[in-house]
Parts: structure tokens; sequence; C-alpha cells
């Protein structure tokens, strides 16, 4: 294990012995967002410190098997015993080194989240919106496999087929490392760049084209509610698309507008003019939040550029070969020859490997706090 990382250990337990005083203390108790905000503090460092304390009973455990096989040399049965139990707590510290790496990554808040995702059609046409609609099938069929929940919040068909924007609100469960919706799709934010013979061209040339998508996570709703309804212009309208009779009839469309920021955010999904405007208010809650985050981003971005990048809508984070089966995240380098299966929704590999490729980061960025 590096030594930074021991340092942080060590820290943790330090740390924990803070918040069992802390947890005591008839201020805190009578503190409720307080307390609850320790005691979850608490209960992961308490992990972190049992999965500490075992590494370091394993290490105890194979200096004494290694003295233990020194001192066996005229007993084979004696240095086989010693031999095993060295390979066994090697394993074993391998194991929980790993682990306790991938705890000490700093966790975002928002990871756990439901998310927006949004598909925008870019350069090159209707191929574009074709390419748009090809992406939100893409997140969708992935969203399946994960057992997650759907919803269109708004969207603007393209007469050829496709998308030339549409919105998407994703919700699911948190897997065991407490990472959700947000956490697994937030890398997908930026350009995506299709090479194919689009069905409009009579010629087999190929083209390129593009999209962009931006993945927001849905604010607390406790961040709605700081948005001054004073600084807010509400508009209905009909909505378009499918949905029969009611939609030639009734504004149950809404468009929010935030005046400061000029931000706009609607919804057309629901017949209820009450529920769209709710929706409405959660996409425009988070555009804003984005935009701080972006802004915070940008500022990063000028000391230090991750390897991942900002997820700005304008870094080309990925190309769709089409032609050679071939699908390259540009960002880490990674060339995939399975584009056909990952376009059906077999999205894991990509996004394990971004996820990969920033806890390395972070971890960097850990040591190199460490050591200044």
């Amino acid at each position: 294990m590096k030594p930074f990382l021991r340092q942080t250990l060590d820290r943790t337990l330090l740390r924990l012995h803070e918040l069992d005083a802390l947890l005591s203390a008839s201020d805190v108790v009578s503190d409720l967002n307080r307390f609850r905000s320790l005691t979850r503090e608490h209960a992961e460092s308490s992990v972190v410190a049992d999965q500490y304390r075992l590494l370091t009973a394993r290490e105890a455990d194979l200096a004494g098997a290694q003295e233990m096989l020194a001192e066996a040399k005229a007993d084979p049965e004696m240095a086989q015993m010693a031999e095993e139990e060295i390979a066994a707590a090697k394993a074993d510290i391998a194991s929980i080194d790993d682990g306790l790496q991938l705890m000490l990554i700093p966790k975002d808040p928002d990871d756990a989240r439901p998310a927006f995702i949004e598909i925008r059609a870019g350069t090159g046409g209707d191929e574009s919106a074709l390419f748009a609609g090809d992406l939100f099938r893409l997140y969708t069929r992935y969203a399946e496999r994960m057992g997650w929940r759907c919803e269109i919040i708004s969207e603007s068909a393209s007469e050829l087929g496709g998308y030339k924007e549409v919105v998407l609100r994703v919700d699911g469960s948190p897997d065991a490392h407490g990472v959700g919706v947000y956490g697994k799709l937030r890398f997908e934010s930026g350009g995506h760049r299709v090479q194919r013979v689009p069905s409009t061209e009579t010629q087999g040339r190929i083209h390129t084209s593009a999209c962009t998508v931006a993945v927001l996570p849905e604010p607390d709703e406790a961040v709605a509610i700081l948005i001054n309804p004073a600084d807010l212009r509400i508009d209905t309208y009909r909505a378009s698309g499918a949905g029969g009779q009611h939609i030639n009839k009734t504004d149950s469309a809404v468009r929010v507008t935030h005046l400061p920021t000029g931000i706009v955010a609607e919804c057309q999904d629901d017949r209820s003019q009450h529920r769209n405007k709710a929706k409405a208010l959660q996409v425009l809650s988070a555009r804003i939040v984005e935009k701080d985050r972006a802004e915070r981003a940008a500022k990063d971005a000028a000391m230090r550029k991750g390897l991942v990048g900002s997820g700005d809508r304008s870094d080309r984070i990925r190309t769709y070969n089409f032609p050679q089966g071939r699908l390259t995240d540009h960002r880490i380098n990674l060339t995939l020859y399975k584009l056909l299966t990952i376009m059906e929704g077999d999205l894991g590999d990509v996004l394990t490997a971004l996820q990969v490729a920033r806890g390395a980061e972070q971890l960097a960025e850990l040591e190199s706090t460490v050591q200044n």
C-alpha cells in the first residue's frame, strides 16, 4: 500500500474517535440535521476502519508466516504450512488493499441521485437527428438492463425519425457502493460523433454527424424551492406529437424560463398541466445547478485538465464508427470492436473503464493533497 493511503487511513481512525465524542455531545444530539450527517459519516468511517484493521491483522499474519518459514528449514511440513499461510495472506492483503482504495476515492453526493439525460442533434441535419434517436435507444436499453425506470420529459421529433431534442428522466436504486443513475452515466456528457452511411445516402458515402449529450443530477427538492418564483416566466401551449385528440384541445404543455439566466425547460409528456409544470421545474433546477457546476469546473480546468474531462457539451468524447464496428472513447483511448452490441444497451464495459480512469485521477489528486 502506498504511504499516502496509509496516512489517509490513519487519519480516518483519528476522525472516527472524534465522531464518537461528537455524537455523544448534547448540542449535536439536539441538532437533528448535524446529528444525521455525523451519523452517516460515522457509519462510512467505521466500514473503512474495520477493513483497515483487517488489513493490519493480515499484514501481521504475513510477517509471522514469513518468520516461521525462515525458522522451519529443517521441518518440511512446517515450511509447507508457512508457505500456504503466506500465499493466503498476500491474496487477502491485495484484495483488502483494492477495496480500501475504492473506499477512499472521494464520493460525489449526487452519485446516488436520479438523472436527466438531454440529447440534442448537432451537425449533420437529418442524420444527426436519427443518431440522437439511436443514442436515446442506447440509454433506454441500458436502463432496462439495470432495472431503472425511464420517462420522457420533453421531445422534439424529427420528420424522418429520431429527435431534434429529447429529455429523459432516469431513476433507479444505487448499487452496493452507493452509485446510482447519475454516478453511472455522468461521464456520458459531451459530444458524440457518428461515422456511417446514412439511410438517405444513395451513393454509399460515409457521412460524419454529431449529437450532444448532457447528464444532469436531479437536484434535491430543497434546491428547487430556492428558486424565486418572481424570477420565473411560465408559458403554456398545446403539446405536439402523439397523444390523440387531447393534444389538440388542451394547453397542457408547460415552458418555464428562468429570467436571470435565460435557462429554459419544458415538459409536455403528461396530460396534466400541473404535473408538467412540476417536471419542468425539476429540469430547470437541474440546469441551473449544472450551470453553476460547469462554471466552477471551468475554473478548475484552467489549473488542471482531467483525463475524463469536464463534461462540457463542446468536448468531443466519443466516436461511433459503424463501417468498422468500432467505438472509441477519446478521453481514455478506449477502443472496442463491438459497436452493434453496445448500441443495444451493452454499455457496461465503457462506463466501468471511465469510472476506473476517474478513480485513478482522484487517487492521484488525493496523493498530491496529502504530500502537500
